[in-house]
């Protein structure tokens, strides 16, 4: 087995959404366009499970979906949001018979598992048809901007998410591999969101809602986004990186992984 998949069965810590995702539902909505992408693969199916669901974003509202979500705050969410109430449980344990649903999702979700292989294993167990993991590769994380700005913070990222090769090769069957354009005014708040509006990340806010910034310390936090508030303030950031801020889409490394049986 090559050390990739090895690496990805190992435990790690994770995000604490039931103490810091009280606003989550507030910055992460759907994005429609996004959203077709997903959507578009679930089209001929009628059942859909939902791993991760957090509070309900990108669930397709023509489609029976059952949600599991592990965060009793993120299942609050979910009902504020008049989305349907979540099983308690996590992608590694499923309480589901062998195949009884059309399609599964993981939405942004993957990087929080403490056992990815597990997550995947049992997602495919339980799924007749396709498989769907929205994701972000590893290896294109320094195609973004920040990383320049926030390095701890991509470091971070880089060792949460496992690679593609990893969730296709774990997943099985035939495999496709889609890369997400995000656009410019995107309604959801994950960092290449803001790929044109950079003054969002000085928002604590913003911030707050993105799980990577958990990872690193607040001296460091601190440093890097005073290092962006200068370029900003100085017009640096402008003159190298101006050019997205009127850029309609960006395509970064955001990827849908779809598995077929």
């Amino acid at each position: 087995m090559p050390c990739s998949l090895l690496c990805m069965t190992t435990h790690h810590p994770s995000f604490d959404y039931d103490a810091k995702g009280q606003q989550y539902a507030r910055h992460r909505q759907t994005d429609p366009r996004i959203a077709a992408y997903v959507h578009a693969e679930l089209k001929d199916s009628h059942t859909v499970l939902n791993i991760g669901a957090g509070a309900g974003s990108y669930e397709p509202e023509d489609k029976y979906v059952v949600a599991v979500e592990p965060s009793a705050t993120m299942r609050a969410q979910r009902l504020q949001r008049g989305k349907v109430p979540a099983i308690i449980g996590n992608a590694g344990s499923l309480p589901f018979d062998d195949k009884s649903f059309d399609a599964s999702m993981a939405i942004y979700t993957i990087h929080h598992w403490p056992d990815a292989a597990a997550g995947l294993r049992e997602m495919r167990r339980v799924t007749k048809g396709p498989v769907l993991i929205y994701t972000s590769d590893p290896n294109a994380l320094n195609d973004f901007w920040n990383v320049h700005y926030f390095p701890e913070v991509v470091a971070a990222e880089k060792r949460r998410y496992p690679t593609i090769d990893f969730i296709t090769g774990t997943l099985g069957g035939r495999c496709e591999v889609q890369a997400i354009p995000v656009p410019l005014d995107c309604a959801d708040g994950f960092q290449e969101a803001f790929y044109g509006r950079p003054e969002a990340f000085l928002s604590p806010d913003v911030r707050a809602n993105q799980s990577a910034w958990g990872f690193v310390d607040a001296a460091t936090v601190q440093r890097s986004v005073q290092h962006l508030a200068d370029d900003l303030a100085s017009g640096a950031w402008d003159a190298k990186y101006g050019h997205y801020r009127t850029l309609p889409q960006a395509t970064f490394s955001i990827r849908l992984v779809i598995a077929y049986p």
